[in-house]
């Protein structure tokens, strides 16, 4: 393992980085995804029963924060989504990152194939036509270790982010059926009220 670290040269560092910005944003936003952060049970039961607009709203989960700026606001249902959407688009907070590394961590492996073949190549007598075997043995290091370093980055950041994104697109979809169906309660609510 120690060779391996040690034959990745300078480009470990850029590598080590990428894999600890994708590690910090997959377990940060596995905590921040979690359904009673987005839409506890007891607010999604009251969406069911049409109780939703009886309940107090609150800043501890998403759902709680579109309640309390519609108890707050009254707003018409245009400000309702829209601030519906802003909320959604939280979800994805810090997501760009891990699209950063799955692109960026191969390509630094490539980059370091490249600069180890050079490397393996500059190393050749141009008399005897043979490589300096510690030039030689270097380089193809470099070569290999940076493109197994880059891979073994990306792979598991490209499934947290496929997993990730799948995730925000069901509670986005989740959230604005919620919004859908508060619209709907608060319509029929003051059409009640104007018939009383």
């Amino acid at each position: 393992m120690e060779n391996i670290f040690t034959g990745a040269g300078v480009f470990l560092y850029p590598l080590a980085l990428c894999s600890i910005l994708a590690l910090f944003i997959i377990v940060e936003r596995l905590t921040a995804l979690r359904t009673r952060k987005i839409l506890p049970k007891d607010l999604v039961d009251k969406f069911v029963t049409g109780e939703v607009l009886d309940l107090d709203g609150d800043h501890d989960s998403v759902g709680g924060r579109i309640l309390f700026f519609y108890q707050l606001n009254r707003p018409d249902p245009d400000a309702l989504k829209a601030f519906a959407s802003l909320e959604t688009t939280r979800l994805e907070r810090g997501m760009f990152i891990l699209d950063i590394v799955v692109g960026a961590a191969p390509l630094l492996g490539l980059l370091g194939t490249v600069t180890g073949l050079i490397q393996v190549f500059a190393g050749i007598d141009a008399e005897s036509g043979m490589p300096d075997p510690t030039l030689f043995m270097q380089g193809i290091a470099l070569a290999l270790t940076t493109t197994m370093l880059g891979l073994a980055i990306a792979i598991p950041a490209l499934v947290g982010n496929s997993y990730l994104t799948r995730r925000v697109d069901m509670l986005t979809a989740q959230i604005n059926v919620g919004v859908e169906r508060m619209i709907d309660l608060a319509k029929t609510r003051a059409k009640a009220d104007l018939k009383a």
